[in-house]
C-alpha cells in the first residue's frame, strides 16, 4: 500500500484491510509515519510522533483493528507518555495512567502513535501556542485550523490519521472540523466518560470524542467510546441500538429549526449561509419540515456561562504550580491565560454563583425555544476560516474581556449546545469562493445521537464529501 492509497480509506476501510489480513497494523503505522513526515513540517499538528509508535501492539479484531490515532495533548491521559497541555507550565509532565478513554481506544483496536496540537489548556478557538508554535489549516496554511482540537482536525484533514481524539468544551471537536473539512460530533452530556479523574469536565461543558472523514467512522466510534463508567455523576439514556445500524435505518420526518441569521456579533457569511439554504433545501426534499428560528439564548448569557465555566478551571492554577514547583508568570503561561485567570481570582462568590445560575438559565431559555423541533440546522461557525492569530492566547494585547467577547460571539453557535448538553454535529456541506470548507451544523434532542447519525448518513450520500481534499495532504 502507497501513502495515496492508505489516505483514501477511513478509519473503518483500514481496519477491515486489518482483519483480513491484507496490511498489518505495523504497515499501517508506517504509513502514518511517512504521512507526518511528508505533511506535519507545514501543518504543525502533531507535537510528538512517538519514537517507538511501530511497536504499538493491540488487538487485530476490534472495530478499529490497527488504525493509528492521535491523542489530543489534553483530556484522556496514557500512562507513561507525556501529556503538556500545549504549555510551558506542564512541559515534561507524564501521566501514570489510562483514562477510561484511552482504555477503550486500546480496546477497539486503536494505535495511538502519538500527540496533537492544542492551544494552551484548550482555551482557544485557535491552535497556537508559545511552546508548540501556530498549527495550520491544510486548506490554507495562512487561515486557522481552529480548536481547541486543531492538531487532530489539521493532521486528519491532512491524511496523516484517518481519525483522532479531540474533545469540546465550547465548540473544540466542531470549529475544527468545521475549517478543516470534517464530520465532528459533540455527543450528549454523560455519552463518553471522561473517568476516571475527569467526569463532567467543565461543570458538565466539556466531552471527548474523535474527529473524522465519514459517517460511518463517526458511528463506529460511538459505539466504541459510549457508556458508562465507574464514578460518572449520572447514567444518560442508552441507545436502541448500536449506532452503525443507524446508518440503514429510515429517518422519518423531522421537523427542522432553522437558524439563518446571526446569534451573536458576527453576522452569517453569505457562501455560508448559501450552503446553510442549500441543505436545508435538501433536508425539505426528504421531506422534513421546515421553520426559521431566533436565538435561543443570549449571546451575552453564552459569554457569561460558558466562558465563566472555562475560566472557573482556572481557579487552582496557584495550588497546581506550587505542586509542580514553577512559577505563574510569563515564563509559564501565555498572556491571556495570566489575564484570566488573574480575573478569575477576582472573582466575588456572588459572580461565581452567577455563572451557573447563567448555565441554568440557558439550558431553560433553549428547551423552551427549541422544544417543538426534532433537530436545529446552523451554520457551524457564521466564517469560514479566518487568519491565524484573531482570538490568540499568544496575544499581548488581547485583555481578558477583549479575548471572551470575540471568542465567543464567533462561536455562538456551539457553546449554546454545550450548556444544554445537547448532541450536536458538524458536517463538510460546502466550499466558499475561495476553496474553504464550510461546516453546517445538526443539533439533536439530548441523549439523541441515533437522529444524528440517520440525519448525518442522509446528507452525506445526498452531498458526498468524500472526494474533497486539502490541498496540503499526504495522498496527493
Amino acid at each position: 500500500m502507497n501513502l495515496s492509497e492508505y489516505c483514501s480509506h477511513d478509519a473503518t476501510g483500514l481496519a477491515d484491510l486489518v482483519k483480513r489480513r491484507e496490511i498489518s497494523a505495523r504497515e499501517l503505522t508506517a504509513l502514518a509515519r511517512a504521512a507526518h513526515e511528508k505533511v506535519d513540517p507545514e501543518i504543525n499538528a502533531v507535537v510528538e510522533f512517538y519514537a517507538d509508535a511501530e511497536d504499538v501492539t493491540g488487538p487485530d479484531e476490534g472495530v478499529f483493528a490497527g488504525v493509528p490515532f492521535l491523542r489530543k495533548d489534553i483530556g484522556s491521559k496514557e500512562a507513561g507518555r507525556l501529556q503538556e497541555c500545549g504549555s510551558r507550565l506542564m512541559k515534561g509532565n507524564v501521566a501514570t495512567f489510562d483514562s477510561y478513554y484511552t482504555t477503550r481506544a486500546k480496546a477497539a483496536g486503536l494505535r495511538l502513535i502519538g500527540r496533537s496540537a492544542v492551544p494552551e489548556f484548550a482555551f482557544a478557538g485557535f491552535t497556537e501556542t508559545l511552546l508548540e508554535g501556530v498549527t495550520g489549516n491544510p486548506w490554507n496554511l495562512t487561515r486557522s485550523a481552529g480548536g481547541s482540537s486543531g492538531g487532530a482536525a489539521s493532521a486528519v484533514a491532512a491524511g496523516v490519521v484517518p481519525i483522532a481524539h479531540a474533545s469540546d468544551g465550547g465548540g473544540s471537536i466542531r470549529i475544527p472540523a468545521g475549517w478543516c473539512g470534517l464530520v465532528g460530533l459533540n455527543p450528549s452530556r454523560g455519552r463518553v466518560s471522561g473517568g476516571p479523574d475527569g467526569q463532567d469536565s467543565l461543570f458538565g461543558l466539556a466531552r471527548e470524542f474523535v474527529v473524522c472523514r465519514t459517517v460511518r467512522d463517526m458511528a463506529a466510534a460511538l459505539d466504541v467510546f459510549s457508556g458508562p463508567e465507574p464514578g460518572d455523576p449520572f447514567i444518560i439514556r442508552e441507545p436502541e441500538r448500536p449506532y452503525v445500524e443507524e446508518l440503514n435505518r429510515p429517518t422519518g420526518k423531522l421537523r427542522v429549526g432553522l437558524a439563518r441569521t446571526a446569534w451573536g456579533r458576527v453576522p452569517i457569511a453569505p457562501d455560508v449561509l448559501a450552503v446553510l439554504d442549500e441543505t436545508a433545501a435538501l433536508l425539505a426534499e426528504m421531506g422534513h419540515e421546515i421553520e426559521e428560528i431566533g436565538a435561543p439564548a443570549d449571546p451575552q448569557d453564552i459569554m457569561v456561562g460558558v466562558m465563566g465555566g472555562f475560566n472557573l478551571g482556572l481557579a487552582e492554577m496557584p495550588d497546581f504550580a506550587r505542586l509542580l514547583g514553577k512559577p505563574l508568570d510569563a515564563t509559564t503561561l501565555e498572556p491571556v491565560i495570566l489575564k484570566l485567570m488573574e480575573q478569575t481570582l477576582a472573582m466575588s462568590p456572588a459572580a461565581i454563583v452567577n455563572v451557573f445560575e447563567v448555565l441554568r438559565k440557558i439550558r431553560h431559555d433553549v428547551a423552551v425555544a427549541t422544544q417543538r423541533f426534532d433537530i436545529l440546522l446552523t451554520p457551524t461557525t457564521p466564517v469560514t476560516a479566518p487568519e491565524h492569530g484573531l482570538f490568540s492566547t499568544t496575544r499581548e494585547d488581547l485583555t481578558a474581556q477583549a479575548f471572551s467577547e470575540g471568542d465567543t460571539t464567533l462561536f455562538t453557535f456551539l457553546g449554546t449546545f454545550n450548556a444544554t448538553g445537547q448532541p450536536s454535529v458538524s458536517l463538510p456541506l460546502g466550499l466558499d469562493r475561495t476553496g474553504m470548507p464550510i461546516g453546517i451544523q445538526v443539533v439533536g434532542r439530548f441523549a439523541d445521537e441515533a437522529t444524528l447519525v440517520r440525519v448525518a448518513c442522509d446528507l452525506e450520500l445526498a452531498r458526498p464529501w468524500s472526494a474533497l481534499r486539502a490541498p496540503v495532504h499526504a495522498g496527493s
